[in-house]
């Protein structure tokens, strides 16, 4: 059986506009394609998408289009020495075609990003995301603060306003994949999209490139970001800046900046969360008799009263005296765990006493020292 005429076959006029033939054959697809077809017109349907669909490989493909256009069916049949038939060189028409088609079959769509196609046909990828490391300290965490910080930008390139090829010259369609961006590879009924490997997506070709930004129409530069970081942000938690970072592709968008915070190492304190700990060190005489301490906190000073005898490793909870994490309702705590300093570099004197405040600790039993007393039983124990 004779071909139909493709015109004929997409229902569209012989000098319309790639356009009109790519929404033509968009209607077509979505009326006759098989998920949507079943039944006693499968069949039918079948052979109508498939006649529409070579229909389309032919006349998306410009050099295809003007060889139907010359000899008919035979300039474009394979076995007639034709330039070319179904799924030879150029079915990348079909695949875009159907690519953006096969969203609306099945009710999806294109989300964007990196492999939607630009008005041009090339390929439009997002830029990379870049990672930049602030170091801040621990009140800073607390309390939130303002910062400026210098990240690596690209900007046009003044020498070549941004076209990549000398002054003088300018950028040629890539042969390759004539200003698609991508090639196909036939494999059944199926494509496979590559990015061409000769353009590397950007459809075009530069004979001359521009020697101040290697033809690549921009040139590294840096720029300075104001940074808001929240009051109570910790370890490891990161702010997006939308949009600073690496370039898209065929003016696709950016990508963004993601600024991981870290936290300086504190003399005093150490955090956990939204509660602080610190240790600190309390004179023997002070943990034998009690007495009241002073400790640091992020907003100021505080007191601990000590009763007589606290032992070492004692911790005491100061409520409300930590941070207020970004999520938090509340402040944390802190928690302040005591150590007992053991005197050094004592005079004769000192010793002295100390030797007869030992005897009198000795002369009066267990009741000084309950903890030892304590040990050593369970050591006995340990050697029955």
């Amino acid at each position: 059986m004779a071909k139909r005429d493709y015109y004929e076959a997409l229902g569209v006029a012989k000098n319309a506009t790639e356009d009109e033939i790519k929404k033509a054959y968009r209607k077509l697809a979505m009326k006759y394609h098989p998920d949507r077809n079943q039944g006693d017109g499968a069949k039918k349907a079948e052979e109508q998408f498939k006649e529409g669909k070579e229909a389309y490989e032919m006349l998306s493909n410009p050099q295809k289009r003007a060889a139907y256009d010359q000899h008919g069916h035979a300039g474009v049949d394979p076995n007639m020495g034709g330039r070319g038939g179904p799924g030879a060189e150029g079915f990348g028409g079909f695949a875009e075609a159907f690519g953006d088609i096969f969203g609306d079959i099945f009710n999806g769509g294109a989300a964007g990003g990196a492999g939607r196609r630009a008005g041009g046909g090339q390929q439009v990828y997002r830029g990379s995301d870049l990672s930049y490391a602030m170091e801040i300290t621990l009140e800073e965490a607390a309390r939130g603060k303002e910062s400026q910080i210098r990240i690596p930008s690209w900007e046009s390139c003044e020498v070549c306003s941004g076209s990549g090829a000398k002054p003088g010259t300018s950028a040629k369609t890539c042969g390759s994949c004539n200003g698609a961006g991508t090639v196909h590879m036939r494999q059944g009924f199926f494509s496979v999209q590559q990015t061409c490997p000769h353009c590397h997506g950007t459809g075009k070709i530069i004979p001359d490139p521009c020697t101040a930004c290697n033809g690549q129409g921009k040139v590294k530069k840096s720029k300075t970001l104001e940074v808001k970081i929240p009051a109570g942000i910790n370890e490891g938690m990161r702010i997006r800046s939308a949009g600073n970072g690496e370039p898209g592709v065929n003016g696709g968008p950016a990508g963004d900046l993601y600024i991981e915070i870290r936290l300086k190492q504190h003399e005093i304190f150490e955090r956990d969360g939204d509660d602080l700990h610190c240790t600190m060190p309390v004179p023997l005489t002070t943990a034998t008799l009690g007495g009241s301490i002073e400790v640091p906190t992020l907003g100021g000073k505080a007191e601990i009263d000590l009763p007589e005898g606290t032992q070492h490793g004692k911790t005491f909870r100061l409520r409300g005296k930590g941070i207020k994490g970004v999520r938090s309702s509340y402040p944390g705590d802190l928690y302040c765990h005591i150590s007992v300093e053991t005197p050094v570099k004592l005079t004769e004197h000192q010793r002295k006493l100390m030797k007869e405040l030992d005897k009198s600790f000795r002369d009066g039993g267990e009741r000084h020292s309950p903890n030892t007393k304590s040990w050593t039983d369970r050591v006995k124990d340990l050697f029955k």
